[in-house]
């Protein structure tokens, strides 16, 4: 089964799973509604268009770099109508991951793997890290990213996003029938907000099982 690989990686990440109204919250490493609304982005797929394509592709996440979760605190003034006097802040916490570096794997149809590759190489539409002004940096799309492999078989196969070698173990969560529960399955388009359970298994990788990184020349190179 071929699997294709993605790097998602930048200043700012945010994967919200339990997101309401004022806190924002994000989850350790990429959900599967985030990725596949990156994916759909690369397509050119508008919010109401279905995706149960795209859902139906098996992931896994390879957790490179956990980056440090910090919270940005924001307030609005919300001015009452004018039959009601005053006004009220609206505070709001909004949860993010910075510094962070994820390896994405999806294991599914050849010929749309193929089609996602390409796309993202050219996108149609931008592309974020789970909230819109978190802009991925280096871009996702990997060269050598479509592989003749099962999804778990590549993430650990696959060199360090880092340079050299981890310094410490890594974590792989691979989407399983048994494990943590994640509500972050689409269950229909992304306009109508509606999302299903899925569990997926975590399990600890040791920095000798990854190959090291490539050379400091190498990272900026795109293909």
């Amino acid at each position: 089964m071929p699997t294709l690989l993605l790097r998602l990686q930048g200043p700012l990440q945010s994967w919200g799973t339990r997101s309401r109204f004022d806190r924002r919250d994000t989850w350790p490493y990429p959900t599967k509604s985030g990725v596949v609304g990156l994916l759909a982005a690369a397509l050119g797929r508008d919010r109401r268009e279905d995706v149960s394509d795209l859902a139906a592709l098996r992931m896994g996440v390879r957790v490179d770099r956990k980056g440090v979760l910090k919270v940005d605190y924001q307030t609005a003034q919300n001015v009452l109508p004018a039959n009601l006097e005053g006004h009220r802040d609206v505070q709001s916490w909004r949860h993010f991951l910075s510094d962070a570096a994820f390896l994405v794997g999806l294991e599914g149809d050849e010929g749309l793997l193929g089609e996602l590759h390409d796309a993202l190489k050219n996108p149609r539409f931008p592309l974020y890290l789970g909230r819109k002004g978190y802009v991925p940096s280096p871009p996702p799309y990997l060269p050598d990213g479509l592989l003749e492999a099962p999804l778990a078989e590549a993430l650990k196969a696959y060199p360090y996003l880092g340079r050299g070698r981890p310094q410490g173990d890594l974590l792989l969560a691979l989407e399983a029938g048994e494990g943590r529960l994640v509500y972050d399955q689409p269950a229909g388009p992304f306009s109508e907000r509606r999302f299903a359970a899925r569990y997926v298994r975590e399990e600890v990788l040791p920095k000798e099982a990854v190959p090291e990184g490539p050379p400091r020349w190498e990272v900026a190179h795109v293909g």
